[in-house]
């Protein structure tokens, strides 16, 4: 990508548990989007969201990461 779009431009990435036992366990979902984030290597995290919606079980979570790539 040429140096200068990737300055200027902003990705994400939103992540869940898969559904059914666990889908609400938030210390799951933080391990995930942590090794994500890992692998994505130098990047610059502009914003994190967490989102629970409830279900009739376990709340369904969400996290979406906003970053640029390392400048």
């Amino acid at each position: 990508m040429p140096d200068e779009f990737a300055r200027w431009t902003a990705f994400h990435f939103s992540q869940s548990n898969p559904a059914g036992r666990g889908q609400g366990d938030v210390s799951a979902l933080l391990r995930r989007v942590a090794d994500t984030i890992d692998a994505l290597g130098e990047v610059e995290i502009m914003d994190i969201t967490f989102k629970a919606t409830p279900t009739e079980s376990e709340d369904d979570l969400t996290m979406t990461v906003h970053y640029t790539h390392d400048r």
